[in-house]
C-alpha cells in the first residue's frame, strides 16, 4: 500500500515568504517577542503585555458579555496610534457596530469595518488592506465555500480557524478570534 502525498492546499497558495526550516533548539536566541500594548490595562495583563505580531488569541465567552465591546475598544487604540486595524463582522451590521462605538465614546476615523462572512473573501481583503491587528467576529459565522457544511460546523469553524492561522503566521498579523 502506497500513502498518497498530500497536496497544498490551493485556497493558500497566494501568501509568500521564507520557506519553513527546522531548526535546533540549542540555536535559537531568546529573546522576548515585541508586544503591542492594547490600551486596556486587563487585557494587556492577560495577554502578557499586550499582543503579539503574528499570535492568534481566541476571546471567548457567552453572548452578550462584552466580547465585541472589548476588541472595538482595543482596535479604536490602536487606531488612534496609527496602527492598521480591520474589524470583520459576520454578525452585525456596520450601523450596530458604529453605534456600539458612539455608545462608547471611541474615535470611528481609523476604524476600518468589514462585514463578511466567506472567509476566502475576508483573507483576500485582509492581504490588500495589510492590517496589523486583524479581529473576526465571530469564528462561528465565517465560512469556506469549498466545504459543504454550514457555518458554524466543526468543519467549517476549523477550516476557517486554520486559514486565519495560518494567515497570521505568513504575516505578522495579529488575529482576534471571538467564539461563543
Amino acid at each position: 500500500v502506497v500513502a498518497a502525498t498530500p497536496s497544498p492546499s490551493p485556497r493558500f497558495t497566494n501568501y509568500s515568504g521564507d520557506a519553513p526550516r527546522i531548526v535546533n533548539l540549542a540555536d535559537v536566541t531568546a529573546a522576548e517577542e515585541p508586544r503591542m500594548p492594547t490600551g486596556l490595562s486587563e487585557l494587556d495583563r492577560v495577554l502578557g503585555g499586550g499582543l503579539v505580531p503574528g499570535s492568534v488569541v481566541l476571546i471567548g465567552g457567552d453572548p452578550g458579555i462584552g466580547k465585541s465591546t472589548l476588541l472595538l475598544q482595543s482596535l479604536a487604540h490602536y487606531g488612534d496610534i496609527g496602527v492598521p486595524t480591520l474589524y470583520v463582522s459576520g454578525e452585525e451590521s456596520a450601523a450596530q457596530i458604529a453605534l456600539r462605538a458612539d455608545r462608547l465614546k471611541l474615535s470611528r476615523e481609523r476604524l476600518r469595518l468589514l462585514t463578511e462572512t466567506d472567509i476566502d473573501r475576508v483573507l483576500a481583503i485582509a492581504v490588500q488592506e495589510k492590517p496589523s491587528v486583524l479581529v473576526i467576529d465571530s469564528i462561528q459565522t465565517v465560512y469556506s465555500p469549498a466545504l459543504s457544511s454550514a457555518p458554524g460546523s466543526v468543519a467549517q469553524v476549523r477550516e476557517s480557524a486554520a486559514q486565519l492561522v495560518r494567515f497570521a503566521k505568513a504575516t505578522q498579523t495579529a488575529v482576534y478570534l471571538v467564539g461563543h
